[in-house]
């Protein structure tokens, strides 16, 4: 199994979640976050003087998926919410050893 990791524009999150539900995919977590890499920031002006934030607000994802589904899932959400912008996001991969379903106590994909 795997969990995929999701940073996005805010305004792309009806985008995502309309192309995961017409691919069957269910189950995510979304986040709020502030953070910045290449996209920087936006100048505004305050009483006069100009104002560069350093954080940007963004939505995070997560996604626990099977390793056969990684790639189609990876494509879904690049169609989904890519701008071609600077500012589009990352997505990150990272491997999971297990999960629990608390209420059944099901582990493995059955907890999906």
């Amino acid at each position: 199994m795997k969990k995929i990791e999701v940073i996005i524009r805010s305004d792309k999150l009806e985008d995502l979640k309309d192309a995961l539900t017409k691919a069957k995919i269910r189950g995510m977590t979304v986040s709020q976050v502030l953070g910045h890499g290449n996209q920087k920031g936006y100048a505004e002006s305050f009483r006069g003087q100009k104002i560069t934030p350093t954080l940007l607000a963004k939505l995070k994802i997560e996604i626990i998926t099977q390793d056969d589904n990684v790639e189609r899932l990876v494509d879904i959400i690049i169609d989904a919410v890519y701008t071609g912008e600077v500012g589009d996001g990352k997505i990150f991969i990272f491997p999971i050893d297990d999960v629990i379903r608390i209420r059944t106590r099901e582990r493995g994909k059955d907890a999906l």
